[in-house]
């Protein structure tokens, strides 16, 4: 399974890794982070394929993925 983390206080909510994902493992949360920007979620994680496009086209590098045994 691969998981995906968020660095909400680097997200600006740009949806650029929401439109690359083809599983639709990203949505927009509904919180503010600090500077105000509604961040992305992982909202069905389970669905991810490690494929890495959203991380490879996040503008601020809010998005890292990890493969778990």
């Amino acid at each position: 399974m691969t998981r995906v983390k968020i660095h909400k206080e680097y997200c600006k909510g740009c949806g650029y890794c929401m439109d690359v994902c083809r599983k639709a493992v990203l949505k927009q949360g509904l919180d503010h982070n600090k500077k105000g920007y509604l961040y992305v979620v992982a909202a069905a994680e389970e669905n991810c394929i490690g494929c890495g496009m959203c991380a490879a086209i996040c503008p601020d590098a809010a998005i890292e993925l990890y493969r778990e045994a």
